[in-house]
């Protein structure tokens, strides 16, 4: 997956943890478990990003006679939240327009590549002239 595109999935991903209560570090990452695997490394500079954002915000609190710091979503978090899923049915459109495309663009023979690899053309013009067809068919060389 594209690194940016995972990047502000996995944003969301921990902001919709957080919508659940306040939560810290540890039980964040075990959440997100269920549906990606992330390292403190990578959980930790998401929440300062989000932080930073105005997305959450923090707060300690002692636990087992040390600090613990809890995140907590803020409303622009969920705003954040809310744009996301508003995106989903735009986003869901253009995967299944490439999906469809990609299975009705056979690959070229010669070369392996795909036709914008190529140079050829991806989308031709539909026409109800078939006499391109039938002088294909007879072996002519038919123009454009």
């Amino acid at each position: 997956m594209d690194v940016q595109r995972k990047k502000g999935i996995l944003e969301v991903c921990v902001l919709a943890v957080l919508k659940k209560g306040p939560s810290y570090g540890y039980l964040i990452i075990r959440e997100l478990e269920r549906c990606v695997d992330i390292s403190e490394s990578t959980l930790y500079p998401i929440l300062k990003r989000l932080e930073q954002g105005g997305s959450l915000e923090t707060y300690r609190m002692e636990y087992n006679g040390r600090m613990r710091k809890y995140y907590r979503l803020t409303q622009g978090g969920q705003r954040k939240i809310d744009a996301f899923l508003d995106e989903w049915d735009e986003l869901r459109e253009m995967y299944q327009f490439v999906a469809e495309q990609n299975a009705q663009v056979p690959e070229p023979e010669s070369t392996g590549q795909r036709p914008a690899e190529t140079g050829q053309e991806v989308c031709a013009a539909e026409s109800d002239d078939t006499s391109a067809d039938e002088g294909r068919e007879k072996g002519e060389e038919v123009r454009p």
